[in-house]
């Protein structure tokens, strides 16, 4: 039997609310196949204050082994790095988070603010990644930070992360596969490919046919923010509710996988000049855009241009 810690930082819980809507198999029955025991969860766990604090002082001393430690949320190292804005019996829980990361063979930032900070990275409260900040690797626990099984923390971006994401991620934690990572220790299972990649939208995409509204027909790329092309994850292909995803509904990807997520500039425009994108699909050079795009454009076929909305 594996066990598994899921400790809450700083965070709005979405990501707990993502994984308990797993349905094949739901948490339930994935924790008892994969034989894992999970020591505690703010949520979930039926411990008593005391039953839990027995729990901390076991695993500290190592009289109870750990496996897998789950953090949710940004590690909150405000103000001026004394953790003091987030505390636990009046100690900074980012002492915590170190002290059992320091004993999991195996450890998950689950969601995009574990991963690279998220909200408050930039801001007074100090919210750190626990490898990352943003995209300077180092985050909380230091670059050269590993785990007692050898690999660095895995980070499952999202806002939320997807459950089945979180799942497969304990899948290979119980088998001992190590996963292969993309440069920001996403695993390339899940986020190996872009987001615009598997949206039904992709053929507006190609011949430029715009939406410049909601309610259109047209890809959201252009004027409607759409961060699919820029960004990789797996919501095109792992659909919520075994059925849809922002793009299909007709609302823009926020990128809410990226390192910089929340981004800068609002969420439904896309920063360009005269009609260009600032930025570019990943890999695309922008003189070869800029003709490519206008040819297609002219080559439209009717069928795309004279869309009726399906939303």
């Amino acid at each position: 039997m594996k066990t598994a810690y899921w400790l809450q930082g700083g965070g709005c819980g979405g990501d707990t609310f993502s994984f308990l809507g797993s349905e094949y198999p739901d948490v339930i029955e994935l924790f008892q196949g994969l034989d894992i025991r999970l020591l505690w969860h703010a949520s979930l766990s039926p411990l008593s204050p005391r039953e839990h604090e027995q729990l901390l002082e076991d695993l500290l001393a190592g009289r109870r082994p750990l496996d897998i430690l789950l953090v949710e949320g940004s590690v909150i190292c405000g103000p001026a790095g004394t953790g003091m804005f987030h505390t636990k019996d009046g100690h900074p829980k980012k002492e915590l988070i170190y002290s059992l990361a320091s004993l999991a063979q195996v450890v998950i930032a689950v969601g995009t603010c574990a991963s690279f900070g998220g909200f408050g990275a930039d801001d007074i409260i100090e919210a750190r990644g626990l490898q990352f900040t943003k995209k300077s690797r180092g985050g909380f626990l230091g670059e050269d930070f590993t785990a007692r099984s050898g690999q660095p923390v895995i980070n499952l971006a999202g806002c939320p992360c997807h459950h089945d994401v979180i799942a497969g991620a304990l899948i290979a934690a119980v088998s001992g596969v190590t996963l292969p990572l993309d440069k920001f220790q996403r695993p390339l299972e899940w986020y190996g490919s872009t987001v615009h990649q598997g949206c039904t939208r992709n053929e507006y995409h190609e011949y430029r046919v715009e939406e410049s509204d909601f309610g259109e027909m047209g890809c959201l790329f252009f004027h409607m923010g759409c961060a699919g092309p820029l960004v990789p994850g797996p919501c095109n292909k792992l659909l919520w509710n075994q059925q849809s995803s922002k793009p299909r509904v007709g609302v823009p990807c926020f990128g809410c996988t990226d390192p910089e997520f929340p981004r800068a500039t609002p969420f439904f425009q896309t920063p360009n000049i005269e009609g260009i994108p600032l930025s570019l699909p990943m890999g695309v050079n922008r003189a070869h855009y800029m003709v490519y795009k206008g040819m297609a454009a002219a080559a439209a076929p009717e069928h795309l241009k004279n869309r009726v909305s399906k939303v």
